[in-house]
């Protein structure tokens, strides 16, 4: 089962940058797109339900901002939107869907780089989130959670990691919390599968960086422990343009 996750930075964007092409050439069996930035009524009909896929849309409020979005060939036994936590849910910023075997979490984290305020609601996010997944394990779930997470844990995942040490995207606490992560048993497969620098999923448009591959590492593919024997493959596909995001993938062994 290979499951893809992009964060397009807005599908009519894409759209117009050849991604039908690539989705269709690519044929995930489910993708996870974040930071949407539209409705369903914004796009075309191939778009919100291609031919063979079935299809979850999770806007938000604000027009032109955030959002996800999944498209799997298997209808989930169930899905659901959000967290349950208004200031959170209103930004449309998680699918969770239910399959056989796990439960899939396409997740658009917050960006804090906009100030104070922002970076506290992404923290608190971050703190929300983490006692979510919790009390699924609680019930007894097995987790894939992917998405745009807007923090590089270490510093091999950024090209300049100490220009960036007071920026956010790189701070301790943000860090910290990704730590706190994976101490719960949540584990970063790429990094299992590949310990190698200048491996990276996002590049800012300005000043040519992609091209000298100066980038960060902040979209993930993690699963909890009991999961990671049925992990084939975690990947990054740097190639892939039509955002400032590539897309990364994940190979689950099928039961």
């Amino acid at each position: 089962m290979k499951i893809i996750s992009w964060n397009v930075n807005g599908m009519r964007a894409a759209l117009r940058k050849g991604f039908m092409d690539w989705f269709h050439s690519e044929a995930p069996d489910t993708m996870c797109l974040q930071e949407i930035k539209a409705t369903p009524n914004d796009l075309p009909g191939e778009m919100v339900t291609p031919e063979g896929y079935h299809s979850i849309w999770n806007p938000a409020q604000r027009r032109g901002y955030s959002g996800v979005a999944v498209l799997s060939k298997k209808k989930p036994k169930k899905y659901h939107l959000g967290m349950g936590i208004e200031k959170f849910d209103m930004e449309g910023r998680i699918i969770r869907a239910e399959f056989k075997d796990f439960d899939l979490l396409n997740v658009y984290f917050p960006n804090g780089t906009s100030g104070s305020d922002r970076l506290k609601y992404k923290m608190d996010f971050y703190d929300a989130f983490l006692d979510h997944c919790e009390s699924l394990r609680q019930e007894g779930k097995k987790l894939v959670i992917t998405g745009d997470v807007n923090t590089a844990h270490k510093p091999i995942d950024l090209k300049n990691p100490k220009a960036n040490e007071k920026n956010s995207g790189f701070l301790p606490e943000e860090r910290a919390w990704v730590d706190k992560f994976i101490a719960h048993g949540y584990v970063d497969t790429f990094r299992e599968f590949c310990q190698e620098p200048d491996q990276y999923t996002w590049w800012s448009y300005r000043f040519n960086v992609r091209k000298k591959n100066i980038g960060w590492r902040i979209d993930y593919f993690f699963v909890t422990e009991d999961l990671m024997g049925k992990v084939k493959d975690s990947f990054i596909q740097p190639d892939v343009m039509g955002s400032d995001h590539c897309p990364v993938g994940l190979d689950l062994q099928a039961s």
